[in-house]
């Protein structure tokens, strides 16, 4: 690959000194239409475009977002697709450090900074407040999917609790009774998402007493999980996440119960898998276009210093009911 056309190339091609191709190329007055006119036709025959890195180095700025993302999970892919476009709107640009199995969060954080990441976007972190917190006194920090209190980060979320409360009603409008709830790994949004089942438990009438079973947010979790199914008086089951809730459903059809004819099953994302022909998984949405731009937009007021004070950003997520749940058989007793 040939070397990137440099300003001093240009200059050289036009006869023009460095400073007033310079001068050109950034649209400042003073020199003459005839030297504009060749710096220009220069630029344009050898290819030259401006090294905005550098130019923003020059300016102490980077304009990079940052962001940690499982890769594992679909729904962070599709957030991540999202905030790109918010950023490039907003004349941003998107570093992405991943989490994996070999590489936690704390490193996909160093890794950002090393590249002078202006803003950090936390695809549902899991470090402690207090480390936020000291994170947030760094840099602009947005925690996307956590509810968190912190002067120096601000939060994006779906109200989970609202979101499970949601699968809940509509699972009783269908006539169920005994519904279990399948628990994601240890952290705020499980916390939150289980709080909100039981609380919805409680409050309709005729329900059965909230029963959780240990899950996780993996396939591999929830088809573990619907192994203590098998004797449960269970006519529905809300697992914790959509990849939760994918690992139920094949469990439960290899076991050789109907998926909703036995038991409905009820997931959380809407993510893209859960809106395939083959899946028609009914699933809780938390609008993933809407929470990466109120996150991109959260991170660039900071930084532009539009705001101080931290926002907490709580949007109201919507169930989305597909084919994975049906009246139930029988009345649980």
């Amino acid at each position: 690959m040939p070397p990137r056309p440099r300003l001093e190339d240009v200059a050289a091609r036009a006869g023009v000194s460095t400073a007033s191709a310079s001068l050109v190329l950034r649209g400042k007055p003073g020199p003459g239409a005839a030297t504009r006119e060749a710096v220009l036709d220069a630029a344009r025959a050898i290819g030259y475009r401006p090294d905005a890195a550098a130019s923003l180095l020059a300016r102490h700025r980077t304009q990079l977002l940052g962001v940690t993302m499982d890769v594992s999970n679909p729904f962070h892919a599709e957030l991540l697709e999202e905030i790109q476009a918010a950023a490039d709107a907003r004349g941003y640009d998107v570093v992405v450090s991943p989490l994996t199995r070999t590489r936690g969060e704390r490193r996909a954080v160093e890794s950002l900074l090393d590249f002078r990441c202006e803003g950090l976007l936390l695809l549902g972190p899991s470090m402690t407040a207090a480390e936020l917190a000291e994170l947030g006194e760094r840099q602009a920090v947005v925690a996307i999917g956590r509810r968190l209190t912190s002067p120096g980060v601000d939060v994006v979320r779906a109200a989970d609790d609202v979101g499970v409360g949601l699968a809940v009603e509509h699972l009783a409008g269908l006539g169920h009774r005994a519904i279990t709830f399948v628990d994601g790994p240890r952290g705020a949004i499980t916390t939150l998402r289980r709080q909100g089942y039981r609380a919805a438990m409680r409050r309709l009438p005729g329900m059965f007493e909230p029963r959780t079973l240990a899950g996780g947010d993996t396939e591999a979790a929830g088809a573990a999980a619907a192994t203590h199914l098998r004797d449960d008086p269970a006519t529905a089951v809300i697992a914790f996440n959509d990849r939760c809730a994918l690992g139920l459903l094949d469990r439960l059809r290899r076991d050789g119960r109907d998926v909703p004819g036995d038991v409905s099953v009820v997931g959380y994302d809407d993510s893209p898998v859960a809106r395939l022909a083959t899946v028609d998984l009914t699933t809780v949405s938390q609008a993933p276009q809407a929470m990466a731009e109120a996150a991109v937009a959260a991170a660039v007021e900071r930084l532009e210093g539009h705001r101080t004070e931290p926002a907490d950003v709580v949007l109201e997520p919507h169930l989305v009911v597909r084919g994975t749940t049906a009246a139930p058989p029988f009345q649980a007793g």
